[in-house]
C-alpha cells in the first residue's frame, strides 16, 4: 500500500477517539477486523472558525450521536467534511427484541435472520439520525435547512447495485420479468411493492389495450360506409357564423374531415368498452390484492404495521421517549377544510381562465392572416388550450405540493405514516382537479351553455362561448385528452431521465480524480480487504462516499412522485376512456419504458432510497378504489351526455326512416339535418349578433337563414319535444349504465378473494410454528430456572 501526504492530495483524514479529541492520521492505519459497512453519511461545509455557530452545531450533533454509541468517522476533503455513521450491534439487538414482543411486527423476517440486513440497519439509523436533537432543540432536518449539514444519505452497495443493473436496471432487460425479491432486499418493501404494482398494472393493461384497439378498428372498418359522414360531406346546409365580426356563414360540408374523425371515437363500441373498463378497474384491484398477498406473505410482513414500528424505533432511539398522543381539534379540521376548499376553488378558477383563453384564442385566430388557421380556428384553439393546460399543470404541481405539505403541518398528525396518508390524499385531490377540471368542462359543458343565435351566452358580455361541431362534442374531448396524455407522459419521461443523467454526468469528475490519486491502494489492497470483510482505507471510504454524494438527491417525494404519476395515468385510462379507447394502449407502451427508466434512475443516477418496510401500497389502494367508482359515473355521463349515442338511438327507433316504416333506406339517413335548427336572419335579435358581411357566402349569396346544432322550434326558438325525449332517455341510460356496471363490479369484488388459499394456509402454518416455538422457549426457561 502506498502512503500518501493528505495535505498534498487535498484530503485530511480524521477520527475522533472516545475522549472527544480529533487526531490527524499521519498515515493509513492497518485495517482493523471489524464490520466495514457504514450505515449513513453526513456532509457539511468545512468551517475554519471553530466559534462559528455552524461548526458548534455540527460538533454538538456528532457528540449526541456518540452518546448513543454511534461510531462516527470524520474525513475532510477540500471544502467538505464527511461523517461516516455506523451503529453498534446493541441497537439492532434492542430492535429485534422489540419486534418479538410487538403485536403486529413479531413475525417479520428481521426478527429471525442471523445477520442484520443492511436495509434494516439503514432504516434504524435513519430514524435515529432524524430524531436526534441538539441542545437548541433542532433535529437533522432543521440543521440541513439552516445549512449546518448539506446532505445526509445512505450508501449504495456496489456488489448488489451491480447485480440489479445486470438483472433489472438496463434497457436490454425491457421485456424481462422484474427481480422483485432482489429489489425488496436492497430498497425495502415499499419500493418493491411499487414496482410489483406497476408491473401488475402493466400486465393487466394488455387485454384493455387489445380491446381498445379492436374498438378503434371496428370504427375504422365502417369509416367509409357511415351515412352520417356522407350526409355531412354532401350537405348544402348553410351554418351560422362560429364567431363574431370576421367569421362568415359556412357550408356544413366544409367540416367533412372532422365528421370522418368523430365516429372513430363516438360509436356503439365505445359504450361496451367503457363498461368493460369500469369492471376492469375492479378486477385489476382485486387481482392486485391477491398478487400482493403472495409476496408480503413470503416476505413475512403480512401483518406489519408502520405506526407500530415507528413506536419501536422511538424506544430504540430513546428508552425514555413519550408517545405522540392522538389529538383531534375541530378548529384545525375546520381550518384545513376551508383551506382545501379555497385551493380547489382556485384550481377550478384556473380552468375557467383556460376556457376564456380558448374562446379569445379562437376569435383572434379566426381573424388571423393564415388561411388554414383561420378556417380551423376552433380546433387550433382547443389544441393550444390543451398545451397551455399541460404547462399549467407543471406549475400547479409545485404549488399543490407546498400547500398540501403546509396543511399536513396544520393538522399535526400522530405519526409519519399518518402524515404520509394525509399528504397523499390532499396532493392527489389537488392534482386530480388540476388535471381533470378542463376535461370536465369539455365533456359536460362545452356547447351546452353557449346559447343560440339571437341569445348567445358571452363572457363579460363580449366573447361568445365555444360551440360543438355538428358531428358531436366527443372529438373535442378526445383532442384534449390525447394532447395532455401524450405531452404529459412523453415530456415527463424525457425530463425525468435526461435531467438526472446530466447532473450525474457532470458530477463524476471529482470521483474520478480521487480514484486516480488513490492509485494502487484503491485498485488492489482495498478491494482485497473488502472481499475479506475488513474495513477499507479512508481514501477508499472517501471515494465511495463521494461517488454516492455526486448522485442526485432523493427524499420522500422521490417514490411518491412515481406513484402519483402512475395513479393519474390510471385515472386517464379509466375515467374518460369512452372518449379515448386508445388510452390503455398509450399507457401500456409508456409503462413498459417507465419501469426500466425508473429502475435505471433509482439504481444508477440517484442516491439510495432509505429502505422502508410495509405490507401494502398504503392509502393509494383507497385512491384507486375511488377512481374505479368515478370511472363508472364519468363514463356513464360521457356516453349519456357528451356522446351522440343516445340522440342517434332515439332517432333510429323513433324519428328515423325505419321508425316510419320506410324500406330500403338506411335507418340513420337524415340524422344530421334532424339535429339542426334554423335561425331566421329577419329576426331582430339574430341580426344583432351578426354583421351583414358575415351573412354572405363565398359565392356572394346573401343568406336569409342559417342552421345551428340544437333541438329548437324554428318559429319561437322553444325547445322541441324531441329534445325532452332525448333528455329523458339520457337520464335513464345513465342510471341504467351505472347500476348495471356497479352490480358487475360488486360481483367481481365478491368472486375474487383478496388472498389465495395457499397464502392463508401458509400463514396458518407460520402462526402454529411460532406458537410451538414460544412454548419450547417457555419450557427451556423454566428448566433453566430450576
Amino acid at each position: 500500500m502506498y502512503l500518501m501526504d493528505p495535505e498534498q492530495d487535498g484530503i485530511e483524514l480524521q477520527e475522533r477517539n472516545t475522549d472527544g479529541f480529533d487526531n490527524t492520521m499521519e498515515a493509513l492505519l492497518p485495517i482493523l477486523h471489524q464490520q466495514r459497512t457504514y450505515d449513513y453519511v453526513l456532509v457539511a461545509d468545512k468551517v475554519e472558525d471553530q466559534d462559528h455557530p455552524k461548526f458548534l452545531k455540527q460538533v454538538a450533533f456528532i457528540d449526541h450521536l456518540r452518546k448513543k454509541n454511534m461510531k462516527v468517522t470524520k474525513i475532510v476533503h477540500v471544502d467538505k467534511v464527511f461523517y461516516g455513521v455506523r451503529a453498534p450491534k446493541e441497537i439492532f439487538d434492542k430492535y429485534r427484541y422489540l419486534l418479538k414482543v410487538s403485536d403486529s411486527c413479531n413475525w417479520s423476517g428481521d426478527r429471525k435472520c442471523g445477520r442484520v440486513p443492511h436495509s434494516t440497519r439503514i432504516r434504524v439509523v435513519h430514524y435515529i439520525l432524524h430524531h436526534t436533537h441538539i441542545n437548541t432543540g433542532e433535529n437533522l432536518r432543521e440543521l440541513q435547512e439552516k445549512g449546518v449539514f448539506e446532505a445526509a444519505f445512505c450508501l449504495h452497495e456496489r456488489n448488489k447495485q451491480k447485480v440489479l443493473k445486470q438483472k433489472w436496471a438496463r434497457w436490454s432487460a425491457l421485456c424481462t420479468t422484474q427481480p422483485v425479491d432482489d429489489v425488496r432486499s436492497y430498497f425495502g418493501e415499499k419500493v418493491a411493492l411499487y414496482y410489483l404494482w406497476l408491473g401488475w398494472y402493466t400486465i393487466l393493461l394488455v387485454p384493455a389495450a387489445i380491446l381498445g384497439v379492436i374498438v378503434f378498428l371496428y370504427a375504422l372498418a365502417f369509416f367509409n360506409t357511415s351515412p352520417l359522414i356522407k350526409e355531412v360531406c354532401e350537405s348544402d346546409t348553410v351554418m351560422c357564423p362560429r364567431c363574431d365580426k370576421w367569421c362568415q356563414v359556412w357550408q356544413l360540408r366544409d367540416t367533412c374531415t372532422y365528421a370522418k374523425v368523430s365516429p372513430l371515437f363516438d360509436n356503439e363500441g365505445t359504450v361496451f368498452f367503457a363498461m368493460f373498463m369500469a369492471v376492469w378497474a375492479t378486477i385489476f384491484l382485486e387481482l392486485w390484492k391477491r398478487h400482493k398477498a403472495t409476496f408480503v406473505s413470503k416476505w413475512k410482513v403480512f401483518d406489519w404495521c408502520e405506526e407500530e414500528e415507528e413506536l419501536i424505533l422511538g424506544v430504540v432511539n430513546d428508552p425514555d421517549c413519550h408517545p405522540k398522543e392522538f389529538r383531534h381539534s375541530y378548529l384545525r379540521s375546520t381550518l384545513v377544510l376551508v383551506l382545501v376548499t379555497l385551493m380547489l376553488v382556485l384550481i377550478i378558477g384556473l380552468t375557467q381562465a383556460l376556457v376564456v383563453f380558448r374562446v379569445v384564442a379562437a376569435v383572434l385566430l379566426s381573424e388571423g392572416t393564415w388561411e388554414f388557421v383561420r378556417d380551423h380556428a376552433n380546433t387550433v384553439a382547443v389544441m393550444l388550450g390543451a398545451v397551455l393546460h399541460y404547462f399549467t399543470m407543471q406549475v400547479m404541481t409545485r404549488v399543490n405540493k407546498a400547500v398540501a405539505f403546509k396543511l399536513c403541518e396544520i393538522e399535526k398528525t400522530q405519526s409519519h405514516a399518518a402524515t404520509e396518508r394525509s399528504f397523499t390524499v390532499k396532493m392527489f385531490t389537488f392534482q386530480f382537479f388540476t388535471l381533470f377540471s378542463s376535461l370536465v368542462y369539455v365533456a359536460f359543458f362545452l356547447g351546452r351553455i353557449n346559447g343560440r343565435p339571437g341569445s348567445y351566452v358571452r363572457i363579460f358580455g363580449k366573447w361568445r362561448l365555444e360551440e360543438c361541431h355538428p358531428s358531436g362534442c366527443l372529438t373535442d374531448l378526445f383532442i384534449q385528452m390525447a394532447v395532455i396524455m401524450v405531452l404529459k407522459q412523453t415530456l415527463n419521461n424525457i425530463f425525468e431521465f435526461i435531467v438526472p443523467w446530466f447532473k450525474s454526468y457532470f458530477k463524476r469528475t471529482t470521483t474520478k480524480k480521487l480514484e486516480r490519486k488513490c492509485g494502487d491502494c484503491y485498485k488492489n489492497a482495498c478491494r482485497e480487504e473488502e472481499r475479506r470483510g475488513h474495513d477499507p482505507c479512508d481514501i477508499c471510504k472517501l471515494h465511495d462516499w463521494l461517488r454516492n454524494y455526486d448522485l442526485n438527491d432523493v427524499n420522500f417525494f422521490s417514490l411518491f412522485n412515481e406513484f402519483l404519476e402512475m395513479v393519474l395515468q390510471f385515472s386517464f385510462t379509466t375515467i374518460f376512456v369512452a372518449a379515448f379507447p386508445l388510452a390503455p394502449l398509450l399507457a401500456l407502451i409508456n409503462n413498459i419504458f417507465e419501469i426500466r427508466l425508473d429502475a435505471i434512475k433509482m439504481v444508477s443516477l440517484e442516491r439510495r432510497l432509505v429502505p422502508k418496510k410495509t405490507n401494502n401500497i398504503g392509502i393509494w389502494i383507497k385512491v384507486l378504489e375511488a377512481i374505479g367508482v368515478l370511472a363508472v359515473i364519468a363514463n356513464g355521463l360521457v356516453i349519456g351526455v357528451s356522446s351522440d349515442f343516445i340522440p342517434r338511438l332515439v332517432y333510429r327507433y323513433h324519428y328515423g326512416p325505419c321508425a316510419n316504416g320506410e324500406e330500403n333506406v338506411h335507418c340513420m339517413k337524415g340524422y344530421i339535418n334532424d339535429t339542426l335548427s334554423t335561425a331566421q336572419i329577419t329576426d331582430l335579435n339574430v341580426r344583432k349578433d351578426f354583421f351583414p358581411s358575415q351573412l354572405i357566402t363565398e359565392s356572394g349569396f346573401n343568406v336569409t337563414q342559417c342552421s345551428y346544432k340544437d333541438y329548437r322550434n324554428d318559429v319561437d326558438y322553444s325547445l322541441t319535444s324531441q329534445f325532452w325525449l332525448i333528455m329523458a332517455v339520457r337520464f335513464a341510460f345513465v342510471v341504467l349504465f351505472e347500476h348495471v356496471v356497479v352490480i358487475f363490479k360488486c360481483i367481481a369484488a365478491w368472486f375474487v378473494p383478496d388472498s389465495p388459499m395457499l397464502v392463508k394456509n401458509d400463514r396458518l402454518k407460520d402462526k402454529l410454528s411460532r406458537l410451538k416455538e414460544e412454548l419450547q422457549d417457555m419450557k427451556y426457561s423454566q428448566s433453566t430456572d430450576v
